[in-house]
């Protein structure tokens, strides 16, 4: 049989006139998502330097200790429901089907809700404990008041995927990225001023109660208005609310069940804490291992890299809805040009930002006190980390929008697992660098693994000849000239920016004259040569 009648809708890669919409709409979310998640990472990197400067180490270490815990739990709490959510709604509006959305929404924010309270109230009793555990008996009233923020916490965050879900990126920007962030810093520059430690939890945690209303509100008047089949731009005829579901829509022809449902996003839920986990565990150990002082600088060199790791979700968010739709009609064809295009794009914006930054260290961490410079080689395999992330591209993200939950989630407990047996052996010999090293491999497990999964499983790929261009470009202008800087000039600020200068001066002009070989392919994809990986396995028209 042939594929479901959208596929000839949505992916005419015969005429060259469909795909250009439809990755002309996933540009133009990402360039909403880009923009809250460079102001986002500022906003949070100075976040970082106000604490680490408006307060000595072991009061960092210790809120950075707590924040972590605080993070790890609303990844429990959600039940992986921001994932759910996504590929449920995405699905449904594709198939049109569109009038289940508001059953998929009540079978994922009432039970979050419910247990996301539960949850708050359990940090709350066991307080104490978790204190010990991070070896700072002092964060006990940290841990009770980021505690009673948890519920608002986990609902924003599922809230805030149900607009993604709409292929409205604006929210998370506002409100996520931008407003929330603002908020914090704000606060926590005030109490800084003031000296009082006793306010610093409430200063980093208050901003997540008005963030909630905030979402409430737009995710109220996004459904209120929500047309009652995918808009797929320009590409034509749209589908109707009578369009037939298929059966890979929802696993029935009915409906999107609360076992469906869950069935994907509890799998999900897991893989998500795991992925928080290598996060963010790594200050917990740290801390519990090496004390406070270590934690704040490992958290410090962590911190800096969240512009890198933004501009990454940023693209996520805007490719995840788009890829449920492709892969709901199995267009593999359109997968993989998306697919190739995101992962060009998370080349050409991350790179640039962390291989000056291996170079110039130490001249970096500076940045957050005297103190933390001796965090420089963390700081260098951490971006190490974070450049392999990019150049393998989302297929953690691909393999959880084919419906791959499981696969996904082997995937990151195996990654949690190399993280946590590197730390502890690590980070009592070696520190915060040890912690760096368990991140390290861990991102080379959870990236590799997926890579070879959908390649064998899916023939999906993230290798073309863009790839190679990007990487090439990428380590000419911001790898060799910042190093022949460094060694002509020294590591210090005038050299970081000549050497950024010259990059930038350079790296513009050339993306310009290669826009023809990097734009992306609305032709199908661009199999590697001689990579061993197969060509997509497009359905038969």
């Amino acid at each position: 049989m042939g594929p479901h009648p959208l596929v000839a809708r949505v992916s005419r890669e015969e005429t060259g006139g469909a795909a250009d919409p439809l990755l002309r709409r996933v540009a133009r979310g990402g360039a909403v998502n880009l923009v809250g998640a460079v102001a986002g990472a500022v906003l949070n990197t100075l976040l970082v330097i106000a604490v680490t400067r408006g307060f000595d180490q072991r009061t960092a270490g210790i809120l950075f200790a707590a924040t972590s815990v605080f993070l790890i739990a609303a990844a429990v709490a959600n039940l992986g429901t921001s994932n759910g959510i996504v590929y449920f709604v995405a699905r449904l509006r594709a198939m049109g089907a569109a009038g289940q959305v508001k059953r998929v929404l009540r079978l994922a924010l009432g039970p979050v809700t419910v247990v996301s309270a539960v949850a708050g109230a359990a940090m709350f009793a066991f307080a104490g404990e978790v204190a010990a555990l991070i070896g700072s008996p002092d964060a006990r009233a940290y841990v009770r008041i980021l505690a009673v923020f948890l519920p608002f916490a986990v609902f924003t965050d599922a809230a805030l995927a149900a607009t993604r879900a709409f292929h409205d990126m604006r929210a998370t920007a506002l409100v996520d990225r931008v407003g929330r962030p603002l908020a914090q810093l704000a606060l926590v520059g005030g109490v800084a001023l003031t000296g009082s430690v006793g306010l610093l939890t409430i200063a980093w945690a208050g901003p997540y109660l008005p963030a909630a209303v905030l979402v409430a509100v737009w995710l109220r008047a996004i459904i209120s208005r929500a047309p009652s089949s995918v808009d797929l731009g320009d590409i034509g005829e749209k589908t109707g609310p009578d369009t037939p579901l298929s059966p890979r829509s929802t696993g029935r022809g009915e409906g999107v069940t609360a076992r469906e449902f869950w069935g994907f996003s509890l799998p999900r839920s897991v893989a998500s804490i795991a992925q928080l986990g290598n996060q963010r565990l790594g200050i917990v150990l740290v801390a519990a291992l090496q004390g406070a002082v270590e934690a704040a600088v490992f958290t410090a060199a962590t911190r800096f890299i969240a512009v890198g790791q933004f501009t990454t979700q940023a693209i996520q968010l805007a490719a995840q809805p788009r890829l449920a739709e492709l892969l709901a009609v199995d267009d593999r064809r359109g997968a993989t040009a998306l697919y190739q295009s995101a992962t060009v794009w998370l080349i050409c914006l991350t790179w640039p930002l962390f291989l000056p930054v291996i170079v110039y260290a130490p001249l970096v961490m500076g940045l957050f006190g005297d103190a933390y410079v001796a965090g420089a080689d963390v700081l260098a395999v951490i971006c190490a980390a974070q450049l392999t992330a990019a150049a393998l591209g989302m297929g953690d993200l691909v393999l959880t929008m084919a419906g791959r939950t499981a696969w996904n989630l082997v995937d990151n407990l195996l990654a949690l697992a190399a993280n946590v047996a590197l730390c502890l052996v690590l980070v009592p010999h070696m520190g915060a660098v040890g912690a760096a090293a368990g991140w390290l491999a861990a991102i080379a497990v959870r990236k590799v693994l997926p890579l070879l999964q959908l390649a064998v499983a899916l023939g999906l790929h993230p290798f073309s000849r863009r790839w190679l261009m990007a990487v090439a470009v990428c380590l000419v202008w911001f790898g060799g000239v910042p190093l022949a800087c460094a060694a002509t000039l020294g590591t210090g600020w005038v050299s970081l920016t000549v050497a950024l200068g010259i990059g930038c001066a350079g790296y513009l002009p050339t993306l310009w004259r290669l826009r023809g070989v990097l734009e992306p392919a609305t032709r199908g994809a661009q199999p590697l040569a001689g990579a061993g990986f197969p060509r997509p396995r497009i359905p038969k028209r």
